[in-house]
């Protein structure tokens, strides 16, 4: 299927690597030309080199990067600066927050969780949405997770702060001048996907049990009904869609993607 987003431009976060890196590769496999933000210049130029390689990448497809932080505003302004308001795809996308106990978190632990993964996406939107509606087209996907529908207890700054995210977006993507111009919004909640961030995961509840790090993996991949862990690809498959064209009617969705763990019915 032709998603017919071939020469739309994409902007990234944490592309280069994990998920948002499968969100790029998926997009520019599709034509859109990308442009990867990260802040270790040496993988996000690894990244961008592989894509530009990747014999499934239309040729013609502009694969750039910045190297920066994203949760910064100096970084979010070196992003914009590579096209001003006129991306047509935006995908938000930021590490998370440590794991840990709560008691141990101070106001700025809380402020970092909460400037990296509720406020920075709010801006990336700002900065965007009025010129994708202006054009009559636009998709932007935040890469949230599983845990704003199943909270994870030594993941409470990630809760918090991306369940902030999931309300300002469900009022937002409901924006009658917004949809009817053709701009998106919805959100991406990974489960569990092999990823950098999972093994961090892994790790400080490893720690917090005493088990080793491999036990605690294969204990979790004993409650995902798929038996494995995600591949990223599989991820970036799924934006790739809500950013087509035929998602045009989809909008202000929490679409998770875990393999079955999730045990609700809503």
């Amino acid at each position: 299927m032709d998603y017919r987003i071939k020469n739309r431009w994409a902007l990234v976060g944490g592309a280069s690597k994990g998920l948002g890196l499968g969100c790029a590769r998926a997009l520019a496999r599709e034509g859109a030309h990308v442009v990867l933000v990260a802040r270790g210049a040496p993988a996000l130029e690894a990244a961008a080199a592989a894509l530009r390689a990747d014999p499934e990448v239309p040729a013609g497809t502009q694969v750039l990067t910045v190297a920066a932080d994203i949760t910064t505003p100096e970084g979010r302004a070196a992003a914009l600066a590579v096209r001003g308001s006129a991306y047509d795809i935006v995908v938000t996308n930021a590490g998370g927050p440590p794991p840990g106990d709560f008691r141990e978190w101070d106001r700025e632990a809380w402020i970092r969780a909460l400037d990296a993964n509720m406020l920075t996406p709010i801006e990336l939107i700002k900065a965007t949405v009025d010129g994708m509606a202006s054009r009559g087209f636009g998709r932007i996907v935040n890469i949230t997770s599983g845990a704003v529908k199943a909270p994870n207890e030594i993941l409470g700054l990630s809760n918090g702060a991306r369940s902030g995210l999931t309300g300002f977006i469900a009022g937002l993507a409901r924006n009658g001048k917004l949809v009817s111009a053709g701009v998106t919004i919805n959100n991406l909640l990974p489960g569990a996907f092999d990823t950098d961030r999972l093994r961090t995961t892994l790790e400080g509840a490893a720690k917090k049990t005493g088990q080793s790090a491999e036990a605690v993996a294969e204990s979790r991949r004993k409650t995902v009904p798929a038996g494995r862990f995600g591949e990223a690809d599989e991820f970036g498959a799924t934006c790739a869609f809500l950013c087509s064209a035929q998602a045009g009617y989809i909008t202000g969705q929490n679409l998770l993607i875990d393999g079955g763990a999730y045990p609700g019915t809503f």
